[in-house]
């Protein structure tokens, strides 16, 4: 029997994918490569390979810089291979050891009292009409810890079973993601985008679940915040887009998850002909939803006014397939670990909006929170 973590200790880049049997979402899939590559040209690659890109890739793309201190040091965008067709593909036969991580304090960069004050702050940019919306992050992290990451990948996802869930290694850093956001998906000339906004906790039965569902779907604020973010989508891809063709597939749409109700939509385009990887992520990158409206000037204020690097956090994750067709997820609901420095983050953030209530906000970011603590067992 195949030992899971036999694969990752052998091979310098994985990546493992599995929908958590979700009709939607990623292929289950490993890719395993012992070297990365340049991002291929479209359709010029043999095999299905693995696509990163690091938030502070958007520094490539535009005049834009970050001034706060890398503490992750992923790199700013990689490819990898396989090293054959459709490894493992059937995951059920991968056995998984037992472990036990070792108990680690977990901090937020921010208290609660400077969060507030700096959403308050942000909200003054909206009403003085510089932006209208805008994604403010916090980060929590810990120091000096040795994990499994294969074994908390499976922990993370048998609490939140997310239809984009992936792990990947890079070397000695690891992505172990939980997320249910798409960013990115095509299916030969049609360019898909599934943007969240709008988060609320699950009930505690089935009367209260409804309740909360039907008090999302109909929230005046929240899907304020979803159409603002829809509009900086479809700008996007109409940069790439045959003339007419960009479409808003889905609208408000409620998607229901172990953890949490997301409000999510889908705005869809016919790509123009000959239209590559390269075109398409500096065109829609980095995700709407993980940035704001206008983007270029929330991005400016994300870099002011958070204080730390997001590194891969609201990046993409995903895999490109031999055809050109690919998914990426958004890396949100993520651990990154650094093992070779014994350094493990994850963030959670949530939509700046002027209707949006300070407090509550920073509530929602420990709902966020909530299953990436519980699967560190603090």
């Amino acid at each position: 029997m195949v030992v899971l973590k036999d694969i990752f200790n052998s091979y310098k880049y994985v990546g493992l994918f599995n929908p958590n049997g979700h009709t939607f979402g990623f292929s289950p899939n490993i890719i395993t490569s012992n070297g990365f590559k340049k991002i291929p040209e479209y359709s010029s690659q043999k095999h299905t390979g693995v696509l990163f890109y690091n938030y502070d890739f958007k520094n490539t793309i535009e005049s834009l810089h970050s001034k706060n201190k890398q503490t992750l040091n992923f790199p700013d965008h990689l490819y990898f291979e396989s090293d054959r067709e459709n490894n493992f593909t059937d995951l059920s036969s991968l056995h998984l050891q037992n472990f036990s991580n070792t108990k680690m304090i977990i901090s937020p960069s921010v208290s609660k009292k400077l969060y507030v004050e700096k959403v308050k702050a942000l909200k003054e940019h909206i009403q003085q009409g510089d932006i209208y919306e805008i994604n403010y992050c916090i980060a929590f992290e810990a120091f000096d810890v040795k994990i499994d990451p294969v074994e908390l990948y499976f922990k993370l996802n048998r609490i939140s079973k997310a239809p984009y869930s992936s792990l990947a290694k890079f070397d000695d850093k690891y992505i172990i993601s939980s997320s249910p956001e798409l960013f990115l998906s095509r299916r030969e000339n049609t360019l898909f985008t599934k943007p969240i906004k709008g988060t609320a906790k699950r009930g505690v039965d089935i009367t209260e679940d409804e309740f909360i569902k039907n008090e999302l779907q109909n929230s005046l604020k929240e899907r304020t915040e979803n159409v603002m973010i829809v509009d900086v989508a479809r700008n996007d891809l109409s940069r790439l887009a045959k003339k007419g063709s960009v479409k808003v597939d889905n609208l408000y749409e409620i998607k229901t998850y172990d953890q949490v109700h997301q409000m999510v939509s889908t705005v869809s385009c016919e790509l123009k002909d000959s239209t590559g990887i390269d075109s398409i992520i500096k065109a829609t990158f980095p995700m709407a939803s993980m940035t704001g409206a206008p983007k270029i000037r929330a991005m400016q204020l994300i870099d002011e006014f958070e204080l730390y690097s997001r590194g891969p956090y609201s990046g993409c994750l995903g895999y490109l397939k031999a055809d050109g067709d690919f998914d990426l997820s958004v890396l949100i609901r993520s651990i990154f670990y650094d093992e070779g420095n014994k350094y493990l983050s994850f963030s959670v953030g949530s939509a700046i909006t002027h209707l949006c209530d300070p407090e509550k906000e920073y509530e929602e970011c420990l709902l966020k929170a909530k299953a990436m603590i519980e699967a560190l067992g603090n």
